[in-house]
């Protein structure tokens, strides 16, 4: 690809990327030849004949490449936005997908009960990564306070960034911690997108995933349950009366994760289903 006009860089693009049997190569190209060139849609179609330089160009080639490579769209910009708020990305922190949206959708009208009857209300986040589910919420609730617990010092800095870019630093904690190893104090909900994939399964994901999510963040040990158990074993200790228990699961283990809340004597309260239309996240109260 040589200098030419932006119309043609986003032909090119789309060709390439079409070419290489990308599914989603029209809105891969758009998104990164907008990133690229600091243009947008309305450019695209006022301007174009506006003359991309050829070292923006080659740039873009090595972009496209990467893309090709198993990289995502988002991961390559550094970017992405969840629930309406806009997420720097770190090779220490999972990209948050839109199915995570079913999490903090399933808790909002709990939280809102929660500040009404106390005035404010407390979370934490259990491996926070991005911070992108506490952040969200905290977005939509002034009288919300949250901790992002993650063991991973890479992820808390991403995180503690992010919760100043949405401009909610002043309620926002970051711990680092093992689960609940350092965790103290009591909370309202305690709430989690746990790493649920069975080990034997990871090298089998999208490149997208296998090869740039952290695999710590993705590895829920032999049968993708393990972090469930360490979260019904030790959440109730932290919970106020009349707290909950909210997590994301995978989309076929709604039983098995039921079974193991049952068995720490907690009560199935919502279920949430994601764009797709499966079951996506769960909460639970102490029975």
């Amino acid at each position: 690809m040589t200098g030419s006009s932006l119309a043609d860089v986003h032909r090119k693009a789309r060709v390439f990327l079409t070419r290489a049997g990308i599914e989603t190569a029209a809105l891969d190209a758009r998104l990164l030849v907008e990133w690229m060139t600091g243009t947008d849609q309305l450019e695209a179609i006022r301007n174009p004949n506006r003359l991309i330089d050829e070292p923006t160009v080659a740039l873009l080639d090595s972009v496209l490449t990467r893309r090709i490579n198993g990289e995502s769209v988002h991961r390559i910009i550094g970017k992405r936005a969840f629930f309406g708020v806009e997420l720097v990305l770190s090779p220490d922190t999972l990209e948050p997908r839109p199915d995570t949206e079913a999490l903090v959708e399933l808790v909002l009208p709990f939280l809102r009960e929660r500040i009404a009857e106390q005035g404010i209300a407390d979370l934490i986040d259990l491996g926070t990564g991005t911070g992108a589910i506490a952040i969200a919420l905290l977005d939509q609730m002034p009288q919300l306070r949250a901790v992002g617990a993650d063991i991973s010092t890479g992820a808390l800095d991403t995180a503690r960034c992010n919760a100043h870019l949405a401009g909610v630093s002043d309620r926002f904690a970051g711990l680092q911690t093992d689960w609940f190893s350092a965790v103290s104090g009591s909370y309202d909900l305690v709430i989690s997108n746990p790493p649920y994939i069975p080990s034997i399964e990871i090298v089998g994901l999208q490149p997208e995933v296998a090869l740039h999510d952290p695999v710590r963040a993705l590895d829920g040990g032999p049968d993708g349950l393990d972090p469930y158990r360490i979260i019904a074993r030790h959440s109730r200790r932290h919970l106020r009366k009349g707290g909950a228990v909210a997590l994301e699961i995978g989309y076929d283990q709604r039983g098995d994760i039921e079974a193991i809340f049952a068995k720490a004597n907690f009560v199935l309260n919502g279920v949430q289903k994601d764009i797709g239309g499966l079951e996506r996240a769960l909460l639970f109260k102490p029975a």
